[in-house]
């Protein structure tokens, strides 16, 4: 089955590009679907997300919020399988 994993994201977040990075180092090491959403485009996503960008979920559901490595993320894809 092949994972899915979202970034809720917006513009000029640092932790935003970082968590993206990570996506991306992980993408390199093992395949999952990607989706991104920049939260100040949604007025509901902004109210879920305001305060925790970026938010990191797999399978729709919350993995990570603020940071994360490509390593820390591939073990939660791995452990959810």
């Amino acid at each position: 089955m092949v994972r899915k994993v979202t970034l809720y994201t917006r513009r000029g977040c640092h932790l935003c590009d970082e968590a993206k990075r990570a996506i991306d180092t992980a993408r390199r090491r093992n395949f999952f679907d990607y989706e991104e959403f920049d939260i100040d485009s949604d007025s509901q996503l902004r109210q879920l997300y305001n305060e925790e960008v970026p938010v990191i979920a797999i399978d729709g559901r919350k993995a990570f919020k603020y940071r994360l490595t490509a390593g820390e993320l591939l073990k939660k894809l791995e452990a959810r399988s």
